[in-house]
């Protein structure tokens, strides 16, 4: 589970990411990756909407999505944002293929703004 220092739980915070972020396109996520010219620990937020499922398949999907982040935390740098949207095709993606996708938007350089 993700702390909360590693959680992004503000909207401002969110669209933040979502304008200025470098953008990551996967088959099953899009990625919004932004840096903090302050610095901080790494931070992380879901967007699943209902486009892809009901509450469960959603709630299921956000749930690999945080563990994926989670895993992947250590090798995050500094500073960084970053905003996962689920598309539709996650519903059935595996667990494998969505940490894959998080570990390639975590690889993707990003530069501060």
């Amino acid at each position: 589970m993700l702390a909360k220092v590693n959680r992004i739980v503000t909207g401002a915070d969110y669209r933040a990411v979502v304008r200025r972020g470098r953008r990551v396109v996967a088959g099953n996520t899009v990625s919004y990756i932004s840096m903090n010219p302050n610095g901080g620990q790494p931070r992380f937020g879901f967007i699943v909407a209902k486009t892809v499922g009901n509450a469960v398949v959603r709630n299921t999907v956000r749930r690999r999505l945080k563990a994926a982040s989670f895993s992947a935390l250590t090798g995050t740098n500094e500073g960084t944002n970053i905003v996962i949207r689920a598309l539709p095709r996650a519903a059935t993606a595996t667990y494998a293929e969505l940490a894959a996708e998080v570990d390639r938007a975590i690889a993707t350089p990003v530069r501060s703004r």
